[in-house]
């Protein structure tokens, strides 16, 4: 029955992945035809990742609160609006109408992954988690992989247009796979015995109220608002997650404007026809089939603490690899570009999955959807910002000519703006994992501690006397049958979730926490003022 759920998870976003790299192949194209830009092209990109900057976090609170079944349903509508937009653009030539259909599509998309992400979590955060989700986001990959295979085939064979009517056919049917899941999924939480989500316990509060007593109405109506989330909990979580937060924007900054740009960049920087181009360019996005479901078995397998973060930093070494080998001048290896798609393909074949995995090694189960939305809005974030920024490089007058030993000069600043990135992001990654040693060897000194505190031994006929006090009364350790006795009727009353809930509570890690939300709130306000501001001065009338 949870395959069910995993499967209608899945193909709640092929449209959307499908549509989100079309784009890629079709720059020189678009560039030729429509006459399109450098810093346009980035425009029409960065259109589509502007709104994911903060609704991600609001998508999250909407699983967290309305539940999966009404966000998905308003998310996948927003998509197709998005790209029906986009397809008119297209026809008309009109890039302003284009960058709207964009603008529109990104409203739609972060929300949705919160929400298969959040499904997946919810059905199998005790039944194979990372397995499930690597399958759920490989789906995922393989539509983009797909459309980045053929997007420039379609647009030969069958027209300029091919791949925005495909695109917009492949968002109907998620569409449609989206109702089936509304109509099925209170019987799959019943079934699986899931935890109910928010609009789940007020549905039945409702239904309770005409025929059951006020006390298991009002029960569920505490269960209810005590699973709500409020933003201000995030200043709470303490600085592994705030570091968590920040090698998101690092990974956003080189995974995602690359993988758009590569077909271009690869073009023009070892003379290859379009079509090789965009051949060569979209299996960069293959190795996350292959890499997902290896890697998610693998970390299912493999309980060692922090290997998670280790495998995070070998991916970071790997992308760093490739953009060295592209940083060379093309003489220098023999216009061979295979190495440097090769290590990306495997870089960025498995970290996304890591980044969404550890997410429950982190917090608590009531924060993951919450979580998941920060993690997207600052990733996104962090690709708005750097997709913006690398059309600008590439449209930015030369002050010499181009020279056959480097290539063009701007697409070797590029390049180089890349690798310093991703050096960036590796030393984050290692900050993060120091941060993260720092805190579970912290909290296993703290337990440390607590089990060699002095124990007073008192006469025994005080203990039944005082036990009722709330003063520290102790019985004698007589035997061992005794002793084990005493420690079970003095194990902690609450499970270890909700202690572990309780020390995110702290008043140093809120004062932290307020600090580093207003910096992302800045970092966000500065990608929309950017795009902004570029579009205004940039984007044709």
């Amino acid at each position: 029955v949870r395959a069910v759920a995993l499967l209608c998870a899945c193909s709640l976003s092929i449209g959307s992945h499908y549509a989100t790299y079309i784009l890629a192949p079709l720059k020189s194209r678009l560039s030729r035809e429509m006459g399109t830009s450098n810093t346009e092209f980035s425009l029409l990109l960065s259109a589509f990742t502007l709104n994911s900057t903060w609704t991600p976090l609001v998508g999250g609170m909407m699983a967290s609160r309305l539940g999966t079944t009404s966000t998905s349903i308003l998310a996948t509508g927003i998509i197709f609006s998005g790209l029906l937009l986009l397809l008119v653009g297209d026809l008309v030539e009109d890039v302003k109408l284009m960058t709207s259909g964009m603008f529109i599509f990104g409203l739609g998309v972060s929300p949705l992954a919160v929400v298969q992400e959040t499904i997946i979590v919810r059905f199998f955060h005790s039944h194979g988690l990372g397995i499930s989700m690597a399958l759920g986001l490989v789906v995922g990959k393989m539509s983009s992989f797909v459309s980045a295979r053929t997007s420039y085939p379609l647009s030969q064979r069958f027209g300029p247009h091919a791949p925005f009517y495909t695109a917009t056919g492949l968002a109907a049917i998620s569409f449609i796979v989206n109702l089936i899941y509304v109509l099925t999924s209170r019987w799959l939480v019943s079934v699986t015995g899931t935890e109910p989500e928010v609009s789940d316990l007020r549905y039945e509060a409702r239904q309770h109220g005409s025929i059951q007593d006020v006390s298991e109405e009002e029960a569920l109506r505490m269960i209810a608002k005590k699973k709500k989330v409020n933003l201000r909990d995030m200043t709470q979580l303490g600085d592994v997650f705030w570091a968590y937060i920040g090698v998101n924007v690092l990974c956003g900054s080189i995974w995602h404007p690359f993988t758009h740009l590569a077909a271009n960049v690869i073009e023009n920087r070892y003379g290859l026809s379009e079509l090789d181009a965009s051949t060569k360019a979209s299996y960069i996005l293959a190795g996350s089939m292959f890499l997902y479901p290896t890697v998610g078995f693998i970390i299912d397998r493999v309980k060692r603490p922090g290997f998670a973060l280790m495998l995070l930093a070998f991916s970071s070494i790997l992308t760093m690899f490739a953009y060295v080998w592209l940083v060379l001048p093309p003489e220098t290896i023999h216009g061979n570009v295979w190495p440097a798609i090769a290590s990306f393909a495997a870089g960025i074949g498995f970290s996304p999955l890591l980044l969404v995995v550890v997410v429950p090694q982190l917090v608590p189960m009531k924060y993951v959807s919450t979580t998941l939305g920060a993690h997207k809005s600052l990733e996104q974030t962090g690709t708005t910002i750097s997709q913006t920024l690398a059309g600008l490089i590439l449209d930015a007058k030369p002050r010499d000519s181009p020279t056959p030993s480097i290539g063009d000069k701007r697409i070797q600043h590029l390049l180089n703006y890349f690798l310093m990135l991703n050096m960036l992001q590796l030393l984050g990654i290692i900050c993060l994992w120091y941060l993260d040693r720092q805190k579970k060897s912290a909290t296993t000194h703290h337990r440390q501690d607590s089990l060699l505190e002095p124990v007073e031994i008192i006469p025994p006929t005080k203990v039944s006397g005082d036990v009722s006090d709330g003063e520290d009364s102790y019985q004698p350790l007589e035997s061992s049958s005794s002793a084990s006795h005493n420690e079970a009727e003095h194990s902690p009353l609450l499970p270890d979730r909700s202690r572990q809930e309780r020390q995110y509570r702290r008043p140093n890690s809120s004062r932290k926490g307020w600090l580093f939300m207003g910096l992302c709130a800045v970092l966000i306000a500065t990608a929309w003022v950017l795009f902004l501001v570029t579009a205004w001065l940039r984007l044709r009338s």
